[in-house]
């Protein structure tokens, strides 16, 4: 099997209501797949300034949110309370339980993408810990018409409970990108603007497709494309998730 047909299978994000009034599109739990190891959850968020996600209580995982546009308010039990704006991160990681809220912090429609890691078994009932990052401490990197910024692994200053990488590349038309998925890690391309190729599948926006370890992976595109490449090292232990808890 060539390298980069082995992406598994293509999933469609599903629209659906969350929080109070907010709109996210659903990569996964949805109808069409569970979980990817180990990652829970990920959503495209559209947050009206009017809606939101009032307090809630999580555990048992750790969480990475990339604002793209607007601003979100994240406040914490631990005595956490900041403003994360477009182009930087906040992680928290829950461990035995965090209550927090997340808002828009502006009157702009916050737009964003946030993922959810299991914790390993070790760490279920571990101290809460919470992590932001501005945009300008992200690295990027441009060339031959292709720009990644790194929010997740080498050269990145979020550090996560789990091995990950996670980049956002900018091709711009008529560009071929190039990478590989690491040996036993699991990982997925979801687009965010315009469509593009990987290997023989057609994908556009709100779509994603799985990546098996080893996988080779070739974009193409005939117009400016944005997507999101994010891969990680299972833990090989079951994900259960229960409303805003994995245990």
């Amino acid at each position: 099997m060539s390298g980069h047909n082995k992406a598994q299978h293509k999933v469609p994000a599903v629209e659906m209501a969350e929080g109070a009034g907010a709109r996210v599109l659903r990569v996964f739990p949805t109808m069409h797949m569970r979980h990817l190891d180990p990652f829970v959850l990920l959503d495209e968020f559209f947050v009206k300034p009017d809606t939101g996600f009032p307090e809630h209580e999580h555990r048992g995982f750790e969480a990475i949110t990339y604002m793209l546009d607007g601003s979100f308010h994240h406040k914490d039990n631990a005595g956490n309370d900041s403003v994360v704006a477009a182009g930087g991160v906040q992680r928290f990681s829950a461990g035995k339980s965090l209550s927090h809220s997340e808002m828009p912090g502006s009157d702009a429609v916050s737009h964003g993408i946030q993922l959810w890691i299991n914790l390993p078994r070790g760490l279920k009932n571990s101290e809460p810990d919470y992590q932001q990052i501005e945009s300008s401490a992200l690295p990027g990197q441009k060339s031959s018409g292709i720009f990644i910024r790194t929010i997740g692994g080498p050269g990145s200053p979020l550090q996560p409970h789990t091995s990950i990488r996670y980049i956002d590349v900018t091709l711009d038309a008529g560009t071929v990108f190039q990478d590989k998925v690491s040996a036993q890690w699991t990982g997925l391309v979801y687009v965010l603007e315009n469509s593009m190729t990987l290997g023989s599948m057609s994908l556009h926006p709100g779509e994603a497709a799985i990546l098996e370890p080893d996988a080779e992976i070739r974009v193409v595109t005939e117009e400016k494309t944005r997507f999101v490449l994010i891969t990680g090292k299972p833990h090989h232990e079951p994900i259960r998730l229960h409303g805003s808890f994995v245990d």
